[in-house]
């Protein structure tokens, strides 16, 4: 699932609804946000294969985190209810350079905070070279390879 909240500064995309049987976070189908509609598909497809690969359910919210950044990336995962626990959801905001993973307790089981972190070093390399989908497309692989495992 990709969320993008109303409050982010980057624009408008239009997607479809997510995936069924994928927990949401309260999902408009316009989504404000930095990608054409090729990149969003991207991101979809690697969200989708993620999922079904590892049993696990995946998700990426991008757009400003209000308050304490983990804080808040931990209360939205928490909005994601009963599928919490085996859930891994990637926050980012590119408006304030930051991006947390949080996973829930089965999750982390599966992915363990080292590879978390490994993952957050190769998404930062393509943010910072411009490139959001991929980086979000690089991190998703790579989470979802270590919990195939």
């Amino acid at each position: 699932m990709l969320v993008a909240p109303g409050s982010s500064k980057l624009g408008n995309t239009t997607i479809g609804s997510p995936r069924p049987g994928t927990p949401t976070i309260g999902g408009p189908t316009t989504l404000p946000g930095p990608f054409a509609p090729r990149q969003l598909w991207r991101v979809d497809e690697a969200l989708a294969a993620a999922d079904r690969e590892t049993g696990l359910t995946f998700s990426v919210y991008v757009g400003d985190l209000e308050g304490l950044t983990r804080e808040a990336a931990e209360r939205l995962h928490a909005q994601l209810g009963d599928h919490a626990h085996c859930t891994v959801l990637m926050a980012v905001s590119p408006n304030q350079k930051v991006l947390e993973i949080v996973t829930g307790s089965e999750a982390r089981r599966a992915i363990p905070d080292r590879v978390c972190a490994l993952a957050v070093l190769s998404m930062t390399a393509a943010f910072e070279g411009g490139d959001l989908a991929g980086g979000l497309v690089t991190g998703l692989r790579m989470l979802a390879d270590q919990a195939r495992h």
